[in-house]
């Protein structure tokens, strides 16, 4: 059985950063790498200059696979949000595995409509949420909940207790952070200025016109770091700020609490269903309230309960647990 694993963005499974790749990429590499040590055949279409193989997984030009030149069949194909492909294999059993929401309107737009329609497509959602949130007009074949996982980096046997004044903001979505900001200088950072205000994953060129000013009050700007690096911020700090306004799943609380870091959220879309208050979340209501949480966390820090609840909470999204699922899937489909 041969699996195609099509996920258009440019890396190989030899790049220098991968472990700075985002969500997707991720996540194709390390399911692609687990069905591989299972005996499955497995090939991951990228992006990429060359044909790589690796322990048996074999990394493919996308270039490559799309020409009539391609003599490989096929027998299982997984797209990451995009059903071009579906077109170029016609006897293939296609999965479209979607991570993102995809209106009627942008599939029309960017031509992709027609794809899903006429192939028969069983797709995989990555939650409840993005599930319910999606068009009941694709007439998919079979619809499969299939959460996300944690990323082998974010793995852990325990915890940190001891925890320092930071307070993380990691998603890249920057609906929210200019009222934070605005909060923080205004009324976080007076109460209390040993408090320190992390924001990684948004481009700090793009965002911030005067970074010697926000330092002044604790806010620091990293943009995109390697995982491995987020993994030692999360393990030391107070919570991570994941409001929740867009969340399909967010992979970003998933290994916040993985490293015993509660969310402060709002507790909307994806994470309403996975965000429990006062277990692995703080749930508020509004800017004033989260300011105020805060600034309490600052000054009595984190119950241990909070940080082993988190803990506990990600193991459910171990991948020797959600792999089983696909391999369901896999075997049935």
């Amino acid at each position: 059985m041969n699996i195609l694993f099509y996920c258009p963005f440019k890396f190989s499974i030899k790049s220098k950063n991968l472990s700075s790749l985002g969500g997707i990429e991720s996540l194709n590499i390390e399911l692609c790498k687990e069905l591989t040590k299972l005996k499955f055949k497995v090939f991951l279409a990228t992006y990429c200059d060359k044909e790589i193989q690796i322990n048996g997984l074999t990394n493919i030009p996308i270039n490559k696979i799309i020409t009539k030149k391609n003599k490989i069949n096929f027998d299982i194909i997984i797209s990451s949000n995009d059903p071009f492909i579906f077109d170029k294999f016609e006897y293939a059993k296609k999965i479209l595995w979607m991570h993102n929401t995809l209106s009627i309107e942008k599939s029309i737009r960017k031509k992709n409509f027609l794809s899903i329609i006429k192939n028969k497509i069983s797709v995989v959602f990555v939650s409840n949420y993005l599930k319910d949130k999606t068009s009941n007009l694709y007439f998919f074949n079979k619809k499969i909940i299939i959460s996300n996982f944690l990323s082998k980096t974010f793995l852990t046997s325990k915890v940190n207790i001891k925890r320092k004044p930071i307070i993380v903001w990691s998603v890249q979505r920057n609906r929210g952070l200019n009222e934070t900001i605005q909060m923080w200088i205004k009324k976080i950072y007076p109460q209390n200025n040993k408090i320190r205000f992390y924001i990684f994953g948004v481009d700090k060129k793009k965002y911030i016109s005067n970074e010697t000013y926000l330092k002044r009050f604790n806010i620091f700007f990293f943009g995109r770091v390697p995982k491995e690096k987020l993994k030692k911020i999360y393990s030391k700090s107070l919570a991570m700020i994941c409001l929740g306004y867009d969340e399909t799943f967010c992979l970003n609380a998933l290994e916040a609490n993985a490293c015993g870091l509660p969310l402060l959220t709002f507790g909307k879309t994806a994470l309403n269903n996975y965000s429990i208050d006062n277990y692995n979340a703080f749930i508020l209501k509004d800017f004033n309230e989260l300011s105020n949480k805060i600034i309490l966390l600052s000054n009595n820090g984190l119950n241990k309960k909070i940080i082993l609840n988190s803990f506990r909470i990600s193991k459910k999204f171990r991948l020797n647990k959600i792999i089983i699922s696909w391999i369901h899937l896999l075997k049935k489909i």
